[in-house]
This record gives C-alpha cells, sequence and structure tokens, in this order.
C-alpha cells in the first residue's frame, strides 16, 4: 500500500472492514507532519491501515512470528534513513478494548495508538522498561501538543 496517491498527499486513511469516524482529519493530517519534522524524518508516504483483530493477528504471525493481539504494527518500507515511507495497521478492536480498560475515549486511543506506530518509524523503540517509559513519554507530549495546538 506504499506510495503516493494521485492527490499527492503524503498521509492516508484505509480501512478494511471497519468504520470508525475520525474527526478532524486534516488537522490530524498537519499534526502527524508536525511530528515528523519534529522528529527529524521526511515524510515521503505513510498510510494508517485500521483493521479488525482477526486482520492484524494475521500479519504478527506472517510478518513477525508473534501470535498473539496486539493494536499497532508499523512497516518501515523507505529505503533510506530518515524517510518515512510506511504503513501502520491498527486494530481498531483493540483501540477500543485499551480505551476501555484505560477509561478513556475511542478517539484519545486511537490517537494515542497513531501516535505510538509514527514514533516506532521515528526511530523509537518499547522493548525494554527504560525504552517504553521514553516512547510512553514521547506519546504524552505529542498528544499534550495535538490537543492543546492542533485542536
Amino acid at each position: 500500500m506504499g506510495g503516493k496517491s494521485k492527490q499527492n498527499q503524503p498521509i492516508h486513511f484505509y480501512f478494511e472492514e471497519v468504520h470508525p469516524t475520525l474527526k478532524n482529519r486534516n488537522k490530524f493530517k498537519t499534526f502527524i507532519s508536525y511530528v515528523v519534522t519534529r522528529e527529524k524524518r521526511h515524510l515521503h508516504s505513510l498510510n494508517y491501515i485500521l483493521c479488525r483483530d482477526e486482520v492484524l493477528l494475521e500479519i504478527n504471525r506472517e510478518y513477525l512470528a508473534h501470535d498473539y493481539y496486539t493494536d499497532v504494527i508499523s512497516f518501515d518500507l523507505s529505503s533510506t534513513p530518515h524517510e518515512i515511507l510506511a504503513d501502520i495497521y491498527i486494530s481498531v478492536d483493540r483501540v477500543k478494548e485499551n480505551a476501555k480498560n484505560l477509561k478513556l475515549s475511542f478517539t484519545q486511543e486511537l490517537h494515542r495508538v497513531m501516535v505510538h506506530g509514527l514514533l516506532h518509524l521515528c526511530g523509537y523503540n518499547d522493548k525494554t522498561d527504560t525504552q517504553r517509559t521514553l516512547m510512553r513519554n514521547k506519546e504524552s507530549f505529542y498528544l499534550n501538543l495535538y490537543f492543546t495546538r492542533f485542536t
């Protein structure tokens, strides 16, 4: 799914058998572009693919050899460093469950997961406690910025 569309917009949203409401889509695209620039990356093309648990589970098994549900998987398709050419798959089912467990709105959790996937593409990881703390701090920083300056 990587690559630019005919409209030449670098950020796209695709829906596979799910129909969540994405309010303020253009503002969120502007925000994502801002994050990419702030993280010293170049945005070539970024696709957010929202899907069901089963789709992401199959991707997790096939490409990462993980046999469990997850909320987000980022695929870096770029051939040069610091360029963002990628697909980010998000399970709407996991986002709904996370939101319920964290007592957040679906929209808040969806934005967090979208930023989380983008941060992976910017070089952040979450395998160790230290990495997870840094990732969460970056997520919080950017989400606070989004909700105070972009909406």
